[in-house]
């Protein structure tokens, strides 16, 4: 079903951009028959019924609303024709903010317009209303700190507002990192902004010409109703109200206006009664001015007011000056007192006493007020001291603090003595150069009294000093070096009995404190013989340290056997020689700081008490080391954990290994001991004495002498005590061996090789070569040289013990002895060569070539069945693996 009337186009539209509330006319077809047929309009998709004004079917008037569009279509709906199109758009322009001074056609909401947040806990005032952003760009805050630009702009401001504006400022504030073609479009926006309020009113009027017809509409009704109110003549008109207020107000100002007149006149009658006593005014207000300056700390307007009144009326014979006078010298006095009170206060700056100090000159105070200042300090230095040690010492809750008392104490002590002592220092270098006076004292003399003061008592500063310098070494005596105190000392710096006894770094930290002192109070030129207690103290603290530190190492090496694990290594050593030898280190290293030689300090290893000691504590240390491995030998397997012993599994000698299984047998520990033995004494001692010498330590000769000798003795006798258990068993088996079975020498069958009891011992001495090769190969040619030693003497003594041979047992004899002796030749001394040779010569000699041949076939055979198990004793096998 068709309609009757086409639905809405709109064609036009006049101006076709423009801000929100912009007022417009919309032509087009068909946009109703009337005001009610008008049903919906809308610009930018903002509904603009209620402003719409229907002038005919192809005109509408409205103002444009706040869209949220920037452009978009205008749609008239009529009851006849229904929704509607549009074949043009309408742009929105987003409105320009409203300046304070500003003209404006319209009522703006300030609120709105500003930026609120850089005054959020404050009351906002109109005056503090400023743009956000005046420059029409954003705003790129960059890091320079508000105090600095303070700094760098003293008397200006960045606030725009303000009258002492600052432009650099403010750039420097908003925009130290905005882009200079952003800069330059905020100069093209103020210039735009200067253009536009250059056109003046002209342009204001154009902009919001609809507003001021509605005003001059709404001026003029009221015009008209004050004219109609104005004719009737009646009373209570409107007129003739604002006639009685403007009346009554009139009035009131006039009243007011007379009491000002009034009181005029009354002070004018005033002023020419005091102008009678303008002349004497000073000295009639001046007791109570002296109340209230003092009161206020204003004492110089006061010693000039004193030194003024006492020029004028020092001398006066008027009674009534004379007893105003007295009472202004009553008020001096008080202040006075009260000065010197402020002087001998503490704590107090330097500054303050000085101030004082020159006050009670000018004032002319009796005595000496810089001598007594001198000497409370000085009381209250020594008792700030003692108090440090009393607050220590009744302090029970040292296992609260991770630093030992004494330490926190020294270093407190040092506080106090850094922190009052220049001052004090500098007060008595003001004293005798005169500098404490201000010109008031140079003209009145005080400063060549105050020389000539200084210079008597030089000798009294001079105690002082020492005094405060030898509480501070007998304190820190007390403390650290109680041996060194009397009795009577101990009784007042002394009580540290209870405290734990500090370790090497503990003392290095407090000879680092004291360190400090010495050379603060260098740095103020203090002579030197008053500063020579705190260079002894220095000594003996670093002595101490010394010998504290090389006391403790000793107990931390003894500790080091419960650190062995028995893990060898490739090389046959554990990790206990490394591990002694990173002590030893680590105490060079921590004793470096305090044997470090300052200026004006003595090398303390070039004392000869300190040479003596610290040598013989190191050999000491090396003693008690070499004792450790001997008490480790002597340890059972009940003593000792041997369950997580293995052996360096990424060696590249599979032989050196032991199983995963292994448990070192008492045999196996001293091996291990013994292969630890040869590396101290080859490596680990030559490296100990190269750190000494490295460090300043003398006699290292001596000390590696000793070490070496205490380690060679050890060695031989773990050596002796192994030999002994593994050498007993092979020889003593031996003569069993030969007469197993009632052999005899002279009775016996054609020989058909070695007899059993050869193998077994060559068997038990492979055995103790596969015990040894897996500790140390270096150690194998040293134990098998023994163990053949042995057998030999014992092969020799057995031969030499028999009464004759027959011809097998000639034969039989010289296999075996030949036997053995081709197989460990290797491990042969000049010894056991003598052995095996007087063990032939024993026999009978074999004449018969055959016979020789026979024997030499025999021992072919032997070597041959045997080669397997004799292979550890080839030369190859012999020589110690090249590290």
């Amino acid at each position: 079903m068709s309609r009757a009337h086409q639905p809405p186009l709109v064609t036009g539209i006049s101006p076709n951009e423009g801000t929100s509330w912009t007022k417009v006319t919309i032509r087009g077809e068909n946009l109703g028959t009337g005001p009610a047929d008008l049903v919906g309009l809308s610009i930018c998709g903002h509904n603009c019924l209620l402003t719409a004004e229907w002038m005919s079917a192809s005109k509408i008037v409205c103002h444009v609303g706040p869209a949220k569009d920037d452009k978009g279509e205008i749609i008239v709906s009529t009851k006849s024709g229904g929704h509607g199109t549009s074949t043009v758009s309408f742009k929105l322009l987003k409105a320009e903010k409203i300046g304070i001074l500003d003209q404006s056609a319209v009522w703006v909401d300030e609120m709105n317009y500003y930026d609120m947040r850089t005054d959020r806990n404050k009351g906002i005032s109109p005056l503090s209303l400023r743009p956000s952003n005046p420059l029409g760009i954003d705003v790129d805050k960059g890091k320079v700190p508000l105090k600095d630009l303070e700094a760098m702009f003293p008397g200006v401001s960045g606030d725009f507002t303000s009258e002492n504006f600052s432009a650099t400022w403010y750039l420097i504030e908003n925009h130290s990192v905005t882009s200079f073609d952003q800069l330059r479009m905020a100069a093209s926006n103020l210039k735009k902004q200067a253009t536009r309020k250059n056109e003046g009113s002209l342009a204001y009027v154009k902009g919001g010409l609809s507003t001021f017809f509605e005003a001059q509409d709404a001026l003029a009704a009221i015009h008209q109703r004050l004219e109609s109110d104005g004719t009737e003549k009646v009373e209570g008109s409107m007129t003739q109200r604002l006639e009685n207020v403007l009346n009554r107000a009139s009035d009131t100002a006039d009243t007011l206006f007379q009491e000002v007149l009034g009181r005029k006149d009354k002070a004018d009658s005033t002023r020419n009664a005091l102008n009678v006593l303008q002349r004497f005014k000073f000295l009639f207000n001046l007791p109570l001015n002296i109340e209230r300056n003092t009161h206020k700390g204003d004492y110089d307007v006061v010693i000039n007011d004193y030194e003024k009144a006492k020029s004028l009326f020092g001398n006066t014979e008027v009674p009534v000056f004379k007893k105003v006078y007295a009472e202004v010298e009553t008020r001096i006095g008080a202040l006075r007192s009260l000065l010197l009170d402020k002087l001998l206060e503490t704590p107090s700056t330097l500054h303050d006493q000085k101030r004082y100090i020159r006050y009670l000159s000018d004032l002319h105070a009796p005595g000496d007020p810089a001598w007594q200042c001198i000497y409370a300090q000085h009381k209250w230095i020594l008792g700030l001291m003692q108090n440090c040690k009393e607050e220590f010492i009744n302090d029970q809750r040292a296992w609260r603090y991770e630093t030992p008392q004494q330490v926190q104490f020294v270093e407190k002590l040092s506080d106090v003595v850094i922190g009052q002592l220049p001052n004090f220092w500098k007060l008595w270098i003001s004293y005798v150069n005169g500098s404490l006076f201000s010109e008031t004292g140079e003209k009145s003399g005080q400063v060549e009294k105050s020389k000539k003061n200084a210079r008597q008592r030089q000798n009294d500063f001079k105690k002082m000093i020492e005094e405060v310098t030898h509480r501070l070494v007998k304190l820190v005596r007390g403390a650290l070096l109680p041996s060194t105190l009397t009795e009577l000392e101990l009784r007042l710096y002394g009580g540290w009995e209870s405290k734990t006894e500090l370790t090497g770094p503990w003392l290095t930290q407090v000879i680092h404190t004291v360190r400090i002192i010495f050379e603060a109070l260098v740095a103020l030129e203090i002579p030197n013989d008053l500063l020579q207690v705190i260079q002894d103290l220095l000594l003996e603290l670093r002595h101490h340290c010394l010998l504290v530190t090389l006391h403790h190492t000793a107990g931390d090496v003894k500790r080091l056997a419960e650190k062995e694990d028995w893990v060898v290594d490739n090389e046959g050593i554990t990790s206990l020689p490394a591990q002694f030898e990173q002590c030893m280190v680590q105490m060079l290293q921590s004793l470096k700081e305090p044997m470090e030689t300052k200026p004006g300090e003595v090398n303390i290893l070039q004392l000869d008490q300190a040479q003596d000691q610290a040598s013989e504590l190191c050999v000491d240390i090396m003693r008690v080391f070499v004792n450790c491995l001997e008490q480790l030998s002597n340890k059972t397997d009940g003593d000792v954990d041997t369950s997580h012993i293995s052996v360096d599994l990424a060696s590249p000698d599979p032989f050196s290994g032991l199983q995963e299984n292994f448990c070192a047998t008492p045999e196996q520990r001293l091996l291990i001991i013994l292969s630890n033995c040869q590396y101290l004494e080859k490596h680990t001692f030559l490296n100990m004495a190269e750190h000494f010498e490295k460090h300043g330590f003398t006699g290292t000769d001596k000390i590696t002498q000793v070490s070496v000798h205490a380690v060679k003795e050890l060695d031989e006798s773990l050596f002796d005590a192994y030999i002994e258990r593994k050498s007993d068993p092979i020889v003593g088996s031996l003569e069993p061996g030969i007469y197993a079975g009632y052999f005899d020498w002279r009775d016996c069958s054609t020989p058909t090789g070695v007899r059993n009891y050869l193998k077994e011992a060559l068997v038990n001495i492979i055995t103790v070569h596969a015990e040894v090769f897996t500790v140390s190969k270096e150690l194998v040619p040293r134990v098998l040289t023994r163990i053949v030693d042995g057998v030999a003497e014992e092969m020799s003594r057995l031969m030499q013990c028999v009464s004759s041979f027959s011809m097998n047992g000639a034969i039989q004899a010289r296999l075996e002895i030949n036997a053995l002796r081709d197989v460990v030749a290797s491990y042969l001394s000049s010894e056991s060569h003598a052995n095996f040779k007087q063990a032939l010569e024993a026999l009978p000699q074999l004449h018969s070539g055959s016979d020789q041949k026979f024997l030499e076939e025999l021992l072919n055979r032997f070597k041959s069945s045997m080669q397997l198990q004799l292979t550890c004793f080839q030369p190859s096998n012999v020589q110690p693996v090249k590290r």
